[in-house]
């Protein structure tokens, strides 16, 4: 009875204690004292330069340029302008792929009292993506910025120089963060980057990425966080991801630094909906109250951090960071080892222990794993959301409903998993839980991942629940597991292995302490309780994380095997009661996923995206309306029908492997941009493309039949083509003024040109557009005109 409170206790208390973990502190008044960091005040220069979207290079995005110049001046920065065009060659492309811009970069000095001494970089971007004001993405890190200047500017006057860096051209490839670092002087004096990023406009900001040897960086972090959300296992992650910030160019100049970003409420991320009435201030507070705790230090004190061997590392609750070189990692697992020998001897001791359920819990563990993998895959197929950005707006519309279901269904799998394991003969029932899961995976499409992962779990079950097995026996399996696991980490990935060792530790703690939860007296219960609530609000901390950051809900069956390890002594029992309530939430947890299913999503807080454009295609002479949506709703359906032509499916003329909605659509004119090749002076050739006016953003695709050298674009030089009859892509952002790419060729050659050009509004002579209802809003770059073509050239 004892055990059954407790668990019941431990749970609720778990998820309580996460939740309140993961709230953003509340904004601070515009009155507050002017030494702390004000969401208040830091949200009115939001709202300036964020009152709608400003890509690089538009007028808009000039408008806001002078605000936060003046804005900067105002500040006592001196503030400068650094104007440039930028052409950048994509490092993670597979063929040639150069992104280029004309940026302007706002950059102000405080002087330090030693202009001598390295200086502290704060930096974020002002630009937008197109269609939204960028109220988060990155207005918030550009007004976190001027408020920590102005709080700081009430110390004194700093050790050092503090540069503010207000960078142009991010959304399109970094652009202005790599015109500041490989071309402004200044550049040279930068010692530490503070960079402000997000990636949505709300929930907690984590530091997420340092560079390497960050040991006293983390140090300083550690004794600066406010409660923090950061840790070695993020930073791995992210290294390993194909993400960039502005931090990313910083970081390749090898100067130390830390990166901050929220990334909830990603519904408004690159959105519409992206505005500082649906900006968290809470968030913009969280990212404020860090940065300004740790630009102190930095820029008042001695010296900055310098290169040390990188730590371990992970915030706890509250403002805690527990830090620690990775060689005590394999302490803690030996000490985790250790003490899971004595609870077993112990358990032995109390003839509590029988070596064959040690077995059956590894056993146990895998078909808890791979059981709830693949409950967590068929959730998601179930949804009838498809993977994309695009599509994945349908769950980020009711992210905490879809978060919700995925916690009811991995509880739900845990007890009941753990209810089989203490009743004999149940082999089948487990088996058929795992096949009818992976069989239901191909309702919607088969789907032979989730299938095999039914097979697999299936399999294992005759194995495990042939018997039951007592609750230490089950126990040890489980951290024996967890161990193995642990020590793969810590060899291959140290700085991940602290998210398997600290439970794994905290359960062998208490599989010694309780003789391996064998003991009756109600202490151990409570004990146990306990630290089960305090360890699975971290994991669920950890989990929330990674659900917000990758559409991989298979992923988080991690994190049910982790929490098994310290919930299993009170999760054990063959009570109807605990496999009724197991049942149960399985049921409720794919009852709610059939509602997201059924129920559409859409609000005016939430509206659907739509994403229509009028393409002439110059080479056929032919002209369609296409939607770029995965479904189409019926505003886009009306779009598309409006010249009385039938509507298809066909695939992508601008991107393979993709489909469009498109139909016919009635001529009418529309400019093709200008495309020559020209002989130089020195014997070099040069490609010079003009868009037509009202159209500034190009894409070309270039083919030489010979090998090109010593190219340029606008005089900048950049390797565009690596050999004969590869394909070279070069993507252009506000080049109203056109572009020349200069190139020298050995003898003669011939070249083709694939252009795309994006930007211009809807045409003119066009039936225009039906008005949206507030269900429904422009997303992109929709309801403009994309114009294709091809050249060819000789010389």
């Amino acid at each position: 009875m004892l055990r059954g409170l407790a668990l019941w206790l431990a749970l609720i208390g778990a998820v309580a204690l996460a939740h309140w973990s993961s709230r953003t502190p509340n904004p601070t008044a515009a009155n507050s004292p002017g030494s702390a960091f004000s969401a208040a005040r830091a949200v009115v220069d939001d709202r300036a330069i964020a009152t709608v979207a400003h890509p690089v290079g538009s007028i808009e995005n000039r408008a806001s340029r002078d605000y936060i110049i003046s804005r900067m001046a105002a500040l006592g920065l001196s503030p400068q302008v650094q104007k440039t065009q930028v052409a950048k060659r994509a490092e993670r492309s597979k063929d040639p792929f150069v992104v280029s811009a004309t940026v302007e970069n706002i950059i102000g000095i405080w002087p330090g009292r030693d202009r001598s001494a390295p200086a502290l970089a704060l930096m974020a971007h002002y630009d937008s993506v197109p269609a939204s004001p960028g109220a988060a993405d990155d207005a918030a890190g550009v007004s976190a910025a001027l408020e920590i200047i102005r709080a700081l500017k009430l110390q004194g006057t700093p050790a050092r120089d503090v540069v503010l860096l207000i960078t142009d051209g991010e959304e399109v490839g970094l652009l202005g963060a790599q015109a500041f670092f490989d071309d402004n002087p200044l550049a040279k004096h930068i010692g530490f980057v503070v960079n402000m990023e997000t990636r949505g406009g709300g929930g907690q900001t984590q530091m997420f990425q340092t560079g390497p040897q960050n040991g006293q960086v983390i140090d300083l972090f550690a004794k600066t966080a406010v409660r923090p959300q950061s840790s070695s296992l993020a930073v791995f992650l992210y290294e390993h991801m194909p993400n960039d910030t502005d931090f990313t160019v910083s970081n390749a100049a090898k100067i130390p630094g830390l990166n901050y970003a929220f990334i909830g409420r990603q519904f408004d991320y690159h959105s519409p909906t992206s505005t500082s009435a649906n900006l968290e201030q809470g968030s913009l507070q969280h990212m404020g109250d860090q940065v300004l705790a740790v630009a102190r230090p930095l820029a008042f004190g001695q010296a900055l951090p310098g290169t040390s061997p990188s730590l371990v590392y992970s915030n706890t609750f509250g403002s805690q960071v527990l830090a620690y070189p990775p060689l005590l990692g394999w302490l803690l697992l030996i000490a985790a080892a250790g003490l899971t020998v004595v609870g077993v001897r112990r358990a032995r001791a109390r003839n509590d222990l029988a070596w064959a359920d040690i077995s059956r819990g590894v056993g146990l563990a895998l078909y808890l794993v791979l059981t709830t993998a693949v409950l967590f895959r068929l959730a998601r197929r179930a949804t009838g959301v498809a993977m994309g950005f695009i599509e994945q707006r349908t769950l980020l519309a009711q992210v905490t409903t879809w978060e919700i279901a995925l916690l009811l269904i991995g509880i739900g799998a845990l007890l009941y998993v753990a209810s089989l394991a203490s009743r004999g003969r149940v082999a089948p029932q487990a088996a058929i839980l795992a096949l009818a899961a992976g069989g239901a995976c191909s309702a919607f499409g088969f789907d032979l991942p989730g299938l095999g992962i039914g097979l697999v779990a299936a399999a294992i079950a005759f194995w495990v629940f042939r018997r039951s097995s007592d609750a230490s026996g089950s126990w040890a399996g489980l951290l024996g597991v967890g161990l193995i696991l642990a020590i793969l980490a810590q060899v291959f990935a140290a700085p991940t292995a602290f998210m398997m060792a600290w439970p794994l530790f905290a359960a062998a703690t208490l599989a010694a302490m309780t003789a391996m939860g064998t003991r009756r007296a109600g202490w151990g219960s409570l004990v146990i309780c306990g630290v089960a609530v305090a360890g699975v609000a971290w994991l669920l901390g950890f989990a929330h994380g990674m659900f917000l950051g990758l559409d991989l809900v298979e992923l988080l069956a991690l994190f049910s095997l982790l929490a098994a390890l310290l919930l299993w002594p009170l999760a054990h029992g063959s009570d109807h009661f605990r496999r009724f309530v197991a049942l149960a939430l399985l049921l409720a947890g794919f009852g709610t996923v059939a509602w997201i299913h059924t129920k559409p999503p859409w609000t005016p807080r939430f509206p659907q995206a739509t994403m229509v454009y009028y393409l002439q295609d110059m080479d056929t002479g032919t002209q369609t309306r296409i939607a770029m949506t995965p479904e189409l709703d019926p505003w886009s359906r009306a779009v598309l029908s409006a010249d009385g032509g039938v509507i298809n499916r066909v695939p992508n003329p601008m991107w393979k492997g993709a489909k469009v909605w498109s139909a016919p659509a009635n001529p009418v004119a529309v400019a093709a941009p200008s495309l020559a090749l020209s002989r130089l002076s020195d014997g070099g050739l040069r490609l010079t493309i003009m868009p037509p006016t009202g159209s500034d953003d190009f894409g070309l695709d270039i083919q030489s039949k010979s090998k090109l050298h010593d190219t340029r674009i606008d005089g900048r030089p950049v390797q565009l083509f690596d050999k004969a009859n590869q394909w070279s892509k070069l993507r252009f952002s506000a080049s109203p003024q056109g572009t020349a790419i200069d190139f020298w060729a050995e003898g003669s050659g011939q070249m083709e040109v694939r252009y795309t050009l994006q930007g211009a509004a809807w045409p003119r002579d066009a039936k225009p557009l039906p008005k949206r209802d507030a269900l429904v809003m422009a997303f992109d770059r929709s309801d403009t005109t994309i114009v294709t073509g091809t050249k060819q050239f000789s010389w």
